[in-house]
C-alpha cells in the first residue's frame, strides 16, 4: 500500500523527540520479523505508547499498524493521520470488525501493534490481558512478538498533565517471537504473552537509569517498587469508577437528545 502519511509523521515525531531530549534505549529489534505478518504485543502506560513502540520495528524497516480506540479516528486532527497511516480503529462495543481487519492485515504481511490490556495501566504494572491478541495471531497463523516499554508515563499518562521537561529516559525491549502451539486455548496463549511481557517489563524497570527527583516525583513508580502509583487493586477500583461515570454520562447525553 502507498505510504504517503506514515513517513512524514515519523519524521515529525522524531523532531519532537529530539526537542524533548528523550533518551531512548531500544533493545531486541532483531526479534521483529524483517518480512511477513506478526503481532507486536506491548504493555500500556502512556498516551504516547504507540508513537514509541513503533521504534522497535524501525531497524527492520517495518511500519506497525496499531489497533486504537475508535474515538481517536473521530478527532479532526488525529483522525486523518491515523487513517493515512492505516491504523485500525477499535469500537469496543462491536469489536468484530476490528478483529477481522487486523487478521486481514496480518495475512497480508503487516505487523499489527496491540496493547492487550486495552487501556492504560494506572498502577504501571500489568493488568489482565484480553484474549483478542492471541486469537488474531492464531487466526492469521503469525508469530507474536512480546515487548515492553518503560518511562513514557513520565511524559504523558492518564490523570496527569503532560510533562515536557527535557531528558527523560524511555526504554523499549522486544522479546523473542513465538507461535502458539497446536491445540493451545486462547486463554493459555494469553497467559504466555502476559508472562513474557511481564518479564521484559520487570527487566526494564530493574535497569531504568533515572530515579525520582524527590518524594513528590515517585508517582511514576509502582507501589511495589516504592512508588506512589496506585496499587493494582486501587487502580482497578478507579477504572471501574471511571467506566461507571462514563456510562452514566452517555446515558444522560442520550436522554437529552430525546
Amino acid at each position: 500500500m502507498a505510504e504517503l502519511v506514515y513517513p512524514p509523521v515519523i519524521l515529525a515525531a522524531r523532531s519532537v523527540f529530539r526537542a524533548l531530549g528523550i533518551r531512548f534505549t531500544v533493545e531486541g529489534a532483531e526479534h521483529v520479523p524483517a518480512q511477513g505478518g506478526a503481532v507486536l504485543a506491548s504493555n500500556h502506560i502512556s498516551y504516547l505508547d504507540f508513537t514509541f513502540c513503533g521504534l522497535v520495528a524501525r531497524p527492520q524497516k517495518r511500519l506497525v499498524r496499531f489497533m486504537c480506540k475508535e474515538s481517536v479516528f473521530r478527532n479532526p486532527v488525529a483522525g486523518p493521520l491515523m487513517r493515512g497511516m492505516h491504523h485500525i480503529p477499535v469500537d469496543r462495543a462491536a469489536g468484530t470488525g476490528a478483529f477481522d481487519e487486523a487478521v486481514r492485515a496480518l495475512k497480508e504481511g503487516e505487523i499489527v501493534g496491540v496493547f492487550p490490556e486495552a487501556t492504560i495501566s494506572r498502577s504501571f504494572t500489568l493488568k489482565d490481558f484480553k484474549t483478542g491478541t492471541a486469537r488474531m495471531a492464531v487466526a492469521a497463523d503469525v508469530p507474536i512478538v512480546p515487548m515492553a516499554i518503560w518511562g513514557g508515563q513520565r511524559i504523558y499518562t492518564k490523570a496527569r498533565k503532560p510533562d515536557l521537561g527535557r531528558g527523560k529516559a524511555v526504554m523499549l525491549k522486544a522479546g523473542e517471537p513465538f507461535r502458539p502451539e497446536p491445540g493451545m486455548e486462547a486463554f493459555q496463549v494469553t497467559a504466555e504473552i502476559h508472562s513474557r511481557v511481564d518479564a521484559l517489563l520487570q527487566d526494564l524497570q530493574d535497569r531504568y537509569p533515572q530515579q525520582p527527583a524527590d518524594d513528590a516525583d515517585r508517582w511514576w513508580l509502582p507501589a511495589a517498587r516504592g512508588g506512589s502509583a496506585p496499587t493494582p487493586e486501587e487502580a482497578r477500583k478507579q477504572d471501574t469508577a471511571d467506566a461507571v461515570g462514563k456510562r452514566l454520562r452517555a446515558q444522560a447525553k442520550r436522554a437529552r437528545k430525546k
